[in-house]
């Protein structure tokens, strides 16, 4: 059984996101499509896993989190969990302030850390895969 490609418009549909937005992020390279035509009227095609991708990148930035920073997560997301695409993963990730490195880090979802650093004042940012691909499956579905 073959993969399944979306156009930007059904991507754009299923995400909840403009076509604007879809052509800046490939522009910027966060997501780029796995099918890239060139030229004028060129077909660009979005499979499933970039797909992931794109309501990873959506639920970031919906969260509040900068341009910048919602890319940078992204991409350490996609190079740290190689099955982030994989609908049967149950992984769940959060961004964690590092009071050591002064920053926002990606880490494995702690429940312990997650309440402790929220007991101190200090947001963290669920990225709970199993959620994201449920949602992204609704979605895909209707």
């Amino acid at each position: 059984m073959g993969e399944n490609f979306f156009t930007s418009k059904q991507a754009a549909k299923i995400i909840g996101c403009s076509l604007r937005q879809l052509q800046y992020w490939r522009e910027k390279e966060v997501i780029v499509p796995t099918i890239e035509g060139s030229g004028t009227g060129r077909s660009i095609y979005y499979s499933r896993s970039d797909l992931v991708q794109l309501a990873i990148m959506e639920y970031l930035l919906s969260v509040g989190l900068s341009f910048a920073t919602a890319s940078w997560a992204l991409k350490q997301l996609v190079e740290s969990d190689s099955d982030y695409a994989n609908s049967e993963t149950e992984k769940r990730w959060m961004l964690w302030w590092d009071d050591r490195f002064r920053s926002l880090i990606l880490v494995e979802f702690d429940r312990e850390k997650a309440i402790a650093s929220l007991d101190k004042g200090k947001a963290i940012i669920p990225i709970w895969l199993d959620e994201i691909h449920l949602h992204l499956q609704n979605k895909i579905l209707r």
